[in-house]
């Protein structure tokens, strides 16, 4: 008995059964990790759509894109809102006059998108971001900023916000951060790419101090020019609260006079120079 090709029917089958379980393995292997993949994207798509779904059931068929600007400059905050109207399905839904305003009227408007300057009287944008985020995880936060240092960089990803712009790339990049932000998606400029490659490096990151929130607004305030009683009137707190929160931080950074606390406060992007009191 011959089996296939004039070859012996036992050297065939057995030869055929070698090749088959072979190939079946193999098909195994792919169609598994195929599968794998496959499960990924559709966990992502799955997500997009949950999150796409549960935006619209918030918004409703044709509620525009509600979002909330902050700016301590006028002429920035009046150009990126105009800039933003713009924009078919978008509107403003508040304007914010610096940090503390914008936590605020987070809380109270609600809004889908928040757009934060960095570098704001009272409460910054990182700390704002901050406070946003722990009372609402799931906020949409952009933060605008002249500079594009790593360390700053940094900060802004770990204070949780989903894009970065700088302003003077606004005019091209603002558009496509808050498209991407209300496709439930990060936004980052082109300039800050190579930073973001090396973000979970993590022994490429400097060890920094670190401050709670309350010590850190107090350390905005103070390099602001505000004595310990202004600061305490405004986080409604005791003099010797504020303080104590005073002394803490300026132990932890090994700052040692008012003079030491401005100067980090401008390097470290927590305070603009024009913001430093004469």
């Amino acid at each position: 008995m011959q089996g296939f090709a004039g070859l012996p029917a036992v050297f065939y089958t057995e030869r055929y059964s070698v090749v088959r379980i072979d190939r079946e393995r193999q098909f195994v292997k792919i169609f598994e990790a195929s599968s794998l993949r496959w499960l990924q994207l559709k966990g992502k798509l799955s997500r997009f759509r949950r999150n796409t779904a549960r935006d619209q059931r918030k918004r409703g068929d044709g509620v525009p894109l509600r979002i909330l600007v902050a700016d301590d400059h006028p002429v920035v905050r009046q150009g990126i809102c105009s800039l933003l109207k713009t924009h078919p399905g978008w509107e403003i839904c508040g304007e914010a006059l610096d940090g503390r305003q914008a936590v605020q009227m987070t809380k109270d408007l609600k809004p889908d998108v928040v757009i934060l300057d960095l570098a704001m009287p009272t409460l910054n944008g990182l700390d704002a971001t901050r406070q946003i985020l722990t009372d609402n995880p799931d906020q949409k936060i952009l933060i605008l900023t002249m500079s594009d240092s790593e360390q700053l960089i940094r900060e802004v990803l770990g204070a949780g916000a989903r894009g970065f712009v700088l302003k003077s790339d606004a005019a091209k990049d603002l558009v496509a951060a808050v498209q991407a932000l209300e496709r439930h998606r990060t936004f980052f400029t082109s300039r800050v790419q190579d930073i973001l490659d090396s973000y979970f490096a993590t022994s490429d990151v400097a060890t920094l101090p670190t401050l709670t929130s309350r010590e850190r607004e107090v350390l905005q305030l103070i390099a602001e020019g505000k004595t310990t009683k202004e600061v305490a009137v405004i986080l409604g707190c005791s003099v010797k609260t504020a303080e104590t929160h005073r002394s803490n931080f300026m132990r932890k950074l090994h700052l040692h006079s008012v003079s030491e606390v401005v100067l980090y406060a401008i390097r470290n992007f927590i305070i603009r120079v024009d913001q430093v009191a004469n």
